[in-house]
């Protein structure tokens, strides 16, 4: 394949790895494949708070190794970076977007891609199973996929966050589908950042006249029973907003309807 080197020539040569009943508007610079009913059925929103990230080592290395063929961004979120065999696929029509979809329902051939990536993005998917499997049949046999997901970190919604994951669920995910060839721990993803995420976070929704006690506390201050802090300040005025945003555990209950 031949890199496009204009925006105008990329748009033209993605054509050819569109399924044709997938095709539902085409603009200037990106394929519309999200119609209403896709949004309503996977709850989709366009929002303008996403991932602006530049590709990790990992990813580079994906993009090296597959420069002469298609690679799938998906979702992509805002890239600064015009790759010209990179398909930026995502749910919202940001300027560097190629085509908006689902990740539920790509709309591309079978065995269309050299390589996918899927970074920061499953988390935020409906149906991260279905995601998983059309990942696998857009990619190319012997193709390689390159996903990051979030484990140990608070809610945050583009504008949805469904679920985070253990390696092993990750991995459960592709299984039978894909061949897991190793688990990769990012220096992006150690458990520092998810240590000061949260802690910026507690302090951000603190009231004023508890945020400097919170500051004051030491490590050592906060690794006891945590049953012995519900009465304290920093636990006890918390927002109901940041504890969910930053909780434990979450639940739910549930009703059937009558027939």
């Amino acid at each position: 394949m031949g890199t496009p080197i204009t925006r105008q020539e990329k748009h033209r040569a993605i054509r050819s790895l569109l399924s044709e009943d997938a095709i539902w508007a085409e603009g200037e610079n990106c394929y519309n494949c999200l119609p209403p009913e896709l949004r309503e059925k996977y709850n989709t929103a366009d929002s303008t708070d996403a991932s602006s990230h530049g590709y990790d080592p990992n990813a580079k290395a994906l993009l090296e190794r597959c420069s002469s063929g298609w690679v799938l961004d998906c979702g992509a979120g805002s890239r600064s970076d015009f790759l010209g065999n990179v398909v930026n696929f995502e749910i919202v029509a940001y300027p560097s977007t190629d085509v908006l979809g689902v990740a539920e329902e790509l709309p591309f051939k079978d065995n269309s891609f050299d390589g996918v990536l899927s970074l920061d993005v499953l988390e935020h998917v409906k149906d991260p199973f279905k995601a998983a499997r059309e990942i696998a049949r857009v990619l190319k046999p012997g193709g390689q996929l390159y996903c990051v997901v979030p484990f140990l970190q608070p809610y945050h919604g583009f504008p949805h966050h469904y679920y985070n994951m253990t390696y092993q669920g990750l991995g459960n995910l592709f299984e039978g589908h894909l061949k897991i060839d190793r688990h990769v721990l990012l220096t992006s993803g150690l458990p520092i950042w998810s240590l000061t995420w949260i802690l910026k976070r507690w302090h951000e929704g603190l009231p004023e006249s508890t945020k400097q006690e919170f500051l004051d506390m030491r490590v050592a201050d906060l690794i006891g029973e945590p049953g012995s802090y519900l009465g304290m300040p920093f636990v006890a005025m918390l927002p109901d907003a940041l504890n969910a945003e930053l909780a434990s555990t979450t639940g739910i209950m549930a009703s059937k309807a009558l027939v």
